[in-house]
């Protein structure tokens, strides 16, 4: 394992850079179960994403970094977590129409 370089697409935890197996990681995740007051029972690994990706989410994140960040092909996962986008799109072409219309009456106006 010493000539084995780090990647991106695993978890490491010691200087080798070793990739963390499955079974690594959820004996880790029973231990720190029995330690940490009020996990839900069966807590795992993998819910320690999603509260990653909702964290991002309620802080703003863009729906693109979320998705790098947690390496998924697309953020469908996590879609009920952002804000409307169906409404905030209809409000930037709503303020956009409103804002040329008063332009071109300002125009117009002037013109006479």
């Amino acid at each position: 394992m010493v000539g084995r370089r780090r990647t991106p697409d695993h978890l490491t935890v010691h200087p080798v850079c070793a990739p963390v197996g499955p079974w690594k990681l959820e004996r880790a995740m029973r231990k720190a179960r029995g330690k940490v007051q009020d996990l839900p029972t069966g807590f795992r690994f993998h819910d320690l994403r999603h509260y990653l990706a909702s964290l991002l989410i309620a802080s703003g994140a863009d729906v693109k970094v979320v998705q790098a960040r947690l390496r998924h092909a697309s953020a469908d996962t996590y879609g009920h977590l952002w804000p409307d986008s169906d409404e905030s799109t209809r409000a930037a072409i709503d303020a956009v129409l409103v804002a040329r219309t008063e332009l071109r009456q300002n125009q117009t106006d002037t013109a006479r």
